[in-house]
């Protein structure tokens, strides 16, 4: 596996998150957690692949790892590795950090002992996630040092010195990276691996129990901390100047700074840029005498104007006159991730010079809609078949984050809102007493443990006329098919005790429980007509592998997946399998008559159950 065994000097063609995996290597890290979120998940993934890779070779593991429940018990875990003196890292998304946030502002208080690394992956555009909130405030909201890397080398050795900062300060420290950072592949030159610590050892302190006298003690500690930040940060090898000449100045950060190298060239015209990669604390004296340099200064940062303000603010206290632009003069949107045709665009209607890329960056052609879609033969399709056919029509359904959340396309329409992970059964409660409608609630296995079972207890204590669905396809989906509490195999692929999710709701005092197999229709649809029925709490849990999962272990035991036509004298053209399962493998011919799409089926005949003419047919296997 190059990303362990390759030898300091060679280089790797890396993703970001692969970079910022091998950079903690590099500085000896002894404890990983995370809880899976794109575009974070490679990170994780890989300190999974490599410690399975190294127990297959019969060598020792140099660091523990694990997906934990949820992000706030990951963070947790890695802060009690940091306060026995190791080196951690935790891993998440962005809306992961709010998860986390309620531990994350109470530990800059505690501060760290080993060096303690909180990676936050931004995701401008939403890209795969359900807002595009700016996890740089979570760093002001909790004074904490920060650093943002603009390529993958920078996330390495960002990630290398992060842990050498954490160390020096004594305080966590956010790796913030975004989506094209995340997932952009670059050449990363590697530097040695260094030997972890393996245990660390706890030493009591009574400052580190937040009772209020020791949190008002704390606070200003952690405020002089972070001047101390603020002069590591002036002298940061990840701040610097580009000097390319000339009177105009561009102050970017992360990956805003490549969209600026290339968008000079582009233009034909000079500029010194401000690269800013330790961006908390900020470095004020060196962007004030960069201000003072130059006449006009453009600000490159994607969503919020983070930047911008501060440079507004150091220039109005060190009374600099200079003109600032960026999203506050409205060159430059507050919404989406930035790409080259923005930027060159943006600058130069600031310069009122012509852009030169083709109708000013954008295209004329249009590309054909290809919208998300659940996989053909995915379980969850069959569940919301058969809870659709149960249920009234002004059935209400709160839905939760995972690939079933593409539940909310038509045929289907099996989604009706959704806030953050868990919200499913929380929403469900409060339109039970807020309405007289039915509700089914939807979430996944992994989103069951994660943030699904504080709400399902509040429904079983009210006593809330609902009924909780738990998808469960033996796996976190949606992310990769990483492990979860419910699964007999940890991310180091030792055995594991797996929670059975049904034990776990009958032990939260739910009195209608039903495991079901959802590719079954009949019984899966008799058992939503029941919890409908049911007053108070009902659960039903709709349990059959990934489908992808499932076709993967066939293809261990040599087996074939099933074959399936439609048989066209029988096909009576009610466009069932279309109009109300949609599964993406059917189709019409130019003839208009439906047929299957052998490359895209995986077999599952749930179809052949939906069909009222017996028309679709197993016809043979494929290897």
């Amino acid at each position: 596996m190059e990303i362990i065994d390759a030898k300091p000097g060679e280089t790797l063609l890396l993703l970001g998150n692969e970079a910022i995996t091998r950079g903690a290597l590099e500085a000896g890290i002894d404890f990983a957690t995370t809880y899976p979120g794109t575009p974070s998940s490679e990170i994780a993934d890989t300190f999974s692949k490599i410690a399975r890779y190294l127990k297959a070779k019969g060598k020792d593991v140099p660091f523990y790892f694990e997906y934990s429940t949820n992000e706030k018990v990951a963070l947790e875990i890695s802060a009690a590795a940091s306060l026995s003196g190791l080196r951690s890292l935790t891993c998440m998304k962005h809306v992961g950090l709010n998860v986390a946030s309620d531990a994350f502002m109470t530990f800059m208080y505690v501060g760290c002992r080993g060096g303690n690394i909180i990676v936050t992956a931004d995701d401008p555009g939403c890209h795969s996630s359900q807002n595009e909130q700016d996890n740089r405030y979570y760093a002001i909201f909790g004074n904490a040092p920060m650093l943002e890397p603009s390529n993958p080398q920078e996330a390495k050795d960002m990630t290398v010195d992060a842990f050498d900062i954490s160390e020096e300060l004594g305080l966590p420290l956010i790796l913030r990276t975004t989506t094209r950072i995340s997932h952009t592949r670059g050449i990363v030159r590697l530097g040695r691996i260094k030997r972890s610590r393996r245990k660390g050892r706890f030493e009591k302190n009574p400052f580190m129990v937040t009772v209020p006298s020791v949190a008002r003690a704390r606070h200003p500690v952690l405020l002089e901390k972070m001047k101390e930040a603020e002069k590591l940060s002036e002298r940061s090898r990840y701040n610097k100047i580009i000097e390319r000449g000339g009177g105009l100045g561009i102050v970017a950060s992360g990956v805003s700074v490549g969209y600026a190298l290339d968008s000079l060239e582009i233009l034909g015209i000079q500029a010194d840029i401000l690269k800013l990669g330790f961006t908390n604390p900020i470095p004020r004296e060196m962007c004030g005498r960069f201000m003072e340099e130059h006449k006009k200064i453009i600000v490159l940062e994607e969503l919020e104007p983070i930047l911008e303000n501060r440079l507004k603010t150091i220039a109005h206290d060190l009374g600099i006159d200079v003109e600032i632009f960026g999203k506050d003069s409205g060159h430059f949107s507050r919404l989406y991730e930035y790409n080259l045709d923005i930027v060159v665009e943006g600058i130069s209607k600031i310069l009122g010079v012509e852009n030169p890329l083709p109708e000013g960056g954008k295209t004329k052609l249009k590309l054909p809609s290809r919208p998300p879609v659940m996989c053909p033969g995915c379980p969850h399709r069959a569940s919301y078949y058969s809870a659709k056919r149960a249920s009234p029509r002004d059935t209400i359904y709160p839905t939760d984050i995972g690939c079933y959340t593409l539940g909310r396309s038509p045929p289907l329409k099996m989604a009706d809102v959704l806030l953050c992970m868990g919200s499913n059964a929380g929403m469900a409660c409060g339109f039970s007493k807020a309405t007289d409608q039915k509700i089914i609630s939807f979430m996944g296995d992994s989103t069951f443990f994660h943030a699904g079972i504080p709400a399902i207890i509040d429904a079983v204590h009210h006593n809330h006329d609902c009924v909780i669905t738990i998808l469960d396809n033996r796996t976190t989906a949606m992310t990769g098919h990483q492990p979860h509490p419910g699964t007999d195999l940890t991310g180091m692929g030792e055995p594991a005790r797996a929670i059975d999710i049904e034990q776990v709701v009958r032990g939260l005092g739910v009195e209608y429980v039903r495991t079901v197999d959802p590719t079954d229709l009949k019984e899966c649809e008799k058992a939503f007509r029941e919890a409908l029925d049911f007053k108070g709490p009902a659960v039903v849990i709709c349990k059959h592998p990934c489908i992808l999962i499932e076709n993967r272990e066939r293809r261990k035991r040599g087996e074939g997946i099933p074959v399936y036509q439609v048989n066209q004298e029988r096909c009576k053209r009610c466009n069932r399998c279309i109009k109300e399962f949609g599964c993406p493998a059917f189709y019409f011919d130019e003839d208009g008559k439906i047929r299957i799409n052998e490359e895209l089926c995986n077999g599952c005949g749930v179809c052949a159950q939906v069909c009222p003419f017996g028309a679709i047919e197993k016809v043979g296997e494929r290897r």
